[in-house]
Protein backbone atom coordinates (compact mmCIF):
# COMPACT_ATOMS: atom_id res chain seq x y z
CA UNK A 1 0.00 0.00 0.00
CA UNK A 2 1.43 3.37 -1.25
CA UNK A 3 0.53 5.08 2.31
CA UNK A 4 2.09 2.97 3.91
CA UNK A 5 5.10 3.93 2.56
CA UNK A 6 5.18 7.47 2.79
CA UNK A 7 4.57 6.98 6.77
CA UNK A 8 6.75 3.94 7.26
CA UNK A 9 9.62 6.22 8.66
CA UNK A 10 8.19 9.33 9.71
CA UNK A 11 8.57 8.84 13.40
CA UNK A 12 12.47 8.32 13.04
CA UNK A 13 12.79 11.57 11.11
CA UNK A 14 14.44 14.33 12.74
CA UNK A 15 12.16 17.91 13.54
CA UNK A 16 14.68 19.52 10.60
CA UNK A 17 13.92 17.16 8.11
CA UNK A 18 11.68 17.47 4.97
CA UNK A 19 8.83 15.24 3.70
CA UNK A 20 6.79 15.63 0.55
CA UNK A 21 3.26 16.51 -0.26
CA UNK A 22 2.55 13.21 -0.43
CA UNK A 23 3.62 12.21 2.78
CA UNK A 24 1.98 15.03 4.30
CA UNK A 25 -1.11 13.62 2.15
CA UNK A 26 -0.76 10.54 4.53
CA UNK A 27 -0.49 12.23 7.91
CA UNK A 28 -3.75 14.15 6.70
CA UNK A 29 -5.48 11.03 5.49
CA UNK A 30 -6.41 13.48 2.27
CA UNK A 31 -5.30 13.71 -1.19
CA UNK A 32 -2.34 16.13 -2.23
CA UNK A 33 -4.59 18.68 -3.66
CA UNK A 34 -6.50 19.17 -0.18
CA UNK A 35 -2.75 19.34 1.29
CA UNK A 36 -2.11 22.39 -0.59
CA UNK A 37 -5.73 23.90 -0.35
CA UNK A 38 -4.85 23.35 3.85
CA UNK A 39 -1.45 25.03 3.16
CA UNK A 40 -2.24 28.01 1.23
CA UNK A 41 -5.52 28.50 4.38
CA UNK A 42 -2.72 28.32 6.68
CA UNK A 43 -4.21 25.25 8.19
CA UNK A 44 -0.83 23.21 7.58
CA UNK A 45 2.74 24.78 7.62
CA UNK A 46 3.82 26.42 4.12
CA UNK A 47 5.94 24.30 2.28
CA UNK A 48 9.67 25.24 1.88
CA UNK A 49 11.57 25.31 -1.78
CA UNK A 50 14.81 22.76 -1.82
CA UNK A 51 16.18 23.22 -4.85
CA UNK A 52 13.28 22.15 -7.50
CA UNK A 53 10.95 20.13 -4.87
CA UNK A 54 8.94 21.83 -2.20
CA UNK A 55 8.65 20.15 1.34
CA UNK A 56 6.91 20.43 4.42
CA UNK A 57 9.21 20.27 7.77
CA UNK A 58 8.94 17.51 10.32
CA UNK A 59 8.78 19.45 13.04
CA UNK A 60 6.13 21.74 12.10
CA UNK A 61 3.98 19.50 10.75
CA UNK A 62 4.44 17.22 14.58
CA UNK A 63 3.51 20.74 16.09
CA UNK A 64 0.27 20.91 13.90
CA UNK A 65 -0.85 16.91 14.11
CA UNK A 66 -0.57 17.51 18.10
CA UNK A 67 -2.59 20.43 17.75
CA UNK A 68 -0.27 23.48 18.52
CA UNK A 69 0.02 26.37 16.96
CA UNK A 70 2.43 26.35 14.01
Amino acid sequence: MKTKNHLKDFDSLPNAACVSDQTVAALCDCNVSTVWDRSKRGALPKPRKIGGSTRWNVGELRKILQGQPS
